[in-house]
């Protein structure tokens, strides 16, 4: 099957289809109501998103942070496109698009639930680091940081 790359903007439908699910689907793992953002996705976000036979199967974005150091958001593959290794394409691209935009720092937040999300990052040289930003303090948010090249 043809794998495919685009790079939408945030307001994108498909964007938003595909972090719609994400948060639902987090959601229900975690025994919590939706997040319901009021004012949309992050336009400073720079999405990535995964097609597979023509469907969108997956995305992620790349938010900055500080200079060169930039966070990983919204990282999704739809369950029946799991493990086909397109979580490990959507992590090459965003280290892509990080090198392309001079930043060598990646930094991204995850649920302490999530055994598969954590184990593909550490698997890929994501490393644990101490809770950032709005995520220190919060005992379930796990922290992950990679230098790139």
């Amino acid at each position: 099957m043809e794998v495919t790359v685009t790079r939408p903007a945030p307001a994108d439908p498909v964007v938003a289809a595909l972090c719609a699910e994400q948060q639902l689907e987090l959601a229900h793992r975690e025994s919590r109501e939706p997040y319901h953002p009021r004012k949309g996705i992050n336009p400073l976000i720079e999405f990535v998103v995964l097609w597979a036979g023509g469907e969108p199967v997956g995305c992620a974005g790349l938010q900055p942070l500080e200079r060169g150091v930039s966070e990983i958001k919204r990282m999704y593959v739809r369950p029946e496109a799991r493990g086909t290794g397109l979580s490990r394409l959507l992590l090459a691209e965003l280290e892509a698009l990080a090198a392309e935009r001079g930043t060598p720092v990646l930094r991204l937040e995850t649920g302490a639930l999530l055994t598969e999300a954590i184990a593909l990052y550490t698997r890929s040289g994501f490393v644990p680091i101490p809770a950032f930003g709005e995520y220190a303090g919060n005992a379930e948010s796990l922290c992950f940081e990679k230098r790139l090249g």
